[in-house]
């Protein structure tokens, strides 16, 4: 977890917006202390606007850090997200962050990363690719949707693709597309998953990775109007360390949780 003392609630300028599909888009923000302590994984929550509605801040995660900026991915799916997409730059919101915990990427016990997310799930994934080619460690990007109009490849490295009606990519769902590219793996690698996406697809990972024992850390999604754990918005249930259901803040034990834990 980020130290509070390295969190900032801070108003931060758009200096950047970026549409890179019908429906969702890259703000860039200008907020230098928030970039300084960013880690893969870690979210932001932001107040979309100074008037009282809507109420609650949305969470998103780091999807790039810069100079003294971060970036985020927006879809559109409601008013708040509708309030952000359509912001023009010089705009200012209040961000808090960073937020939560940040995937594992320095634990020593594997020599290649799978970045696998569907959809929207790809938003951390640029930041996580970028930390693992600074510590000199070999990744993959398997991105999985629903046609070719949910690929949200734009900007990263090495990817690989899978759509379930077959326009464009592997023909299946992007856990058979991890299957296929595990067999061709080196004998001896020691593979990692890391990965966001729809929940549906996270339990049908986690129980794939399960299956073989390979290790997995998902970055889930919930409400989270507070992001410190006081609005007690972003309740999920997890399974505890003797495989009992238990209900957990994902913003005080998240997002970033083991495969394992998430497993039906």
């Amino acid at each position: 977890m980020i130290p509070s003392s390295k969190i900032a609630d801070t108003r931060a300028k758009i200096t950047e917006t970026r549409p890179i599909g019908a429906d969702v888009t890259v703000l860039t923000l200008e907020c230098p202390e928030i970039a300084a302590s960013a880690k893969p994984g870690n979210f932001v929550n932001i107040k979309v606007t100074d008037a009282s509605q809507p109420l609650l801040r949305r969470p998103f995660c780091i999807h790039n850090v810069g100079a003294g900026t971060i970036d985020v991915m927006v879809k559109n799916v409601g008013k708040g997200t509708s309030l952000l997409c359509d912001a023009a730059c010089g705009t200012s919101v209040m961000v808090l962050g960073p937020l939560g915990n940040s995937f594992g990427t320095e634990s020593g016990d594997f020599d290649t990363a799978l970045l696998v997310s569907g959809g929207i799930g790809t938003a951390p994934m640029l930041f996580l690719e970028k930390s693992l080619a600074a510590q000199g460690i070999p990744f993959m990007n398997l991105v999985g949707g629903r046609s070719r109009n949910d690929l949200l490849t734009r900007g990263l490295s090495n990817c690989s693709t899978s759509t379930d009606d077959g326009s464009e990519g592997f023909h299946g769902n992007v856990v058979e597309l991890l299957n296929n590219r595990l067999e061709a793996l080196p004998s001896g690698s020691r593979p990692k998953v890391f990965a966001c996406g729809p929940n549906p697809m996270l339990k049908a990972l986690a129980r794939f990775c399960a299956n073989r024992s390979i290790p997995c850390e998902l970055s889930l999604e919930s409400v989270m109007g507070c992001g410190v754990g006081i609005c007690y918005g972003c309740m999920v249930e997890l399974n505890n360390a003797d495989g009992e259901k238990e209900t957990v803040l994902l913003c005080k034990e998240g997002p970033v949780v083991d495969g394992s834990r998430f497993t039906a």
